[in-house]
């Protein structure tokens, strides 16, 4: 248990002292670019889902 306890002191003296934090400005635009590049990323796999399934039920529908 001493040992968990150990870690997680660490954990947050390196979190606290060596990590470079963005500002919130930085922090804010990163967001906002994830967010754009995450709905960009599903309508792109919503579009090719939505061929191959078209593309599948025509082709059941010919050889049934």
């Amino acid at each position: 248990m001493a040992g968990i306890v150990n870690y997680v002191k660490e954990s947050f003296g390196e979190l606290k002292n060596n990590v470079s934090w963005p500002t919130w400005a930085e922090a804010q635009s990163l967001t906002v670019l994830v967010a754009v590049f995450s709905i960009i990323f599903s309508l792109a796999i919503w579009g090719i889902d939505t061929v191959f399934s078209k593309a599948i039920a025509f082709y059941f529908q010919l050889i049934s």
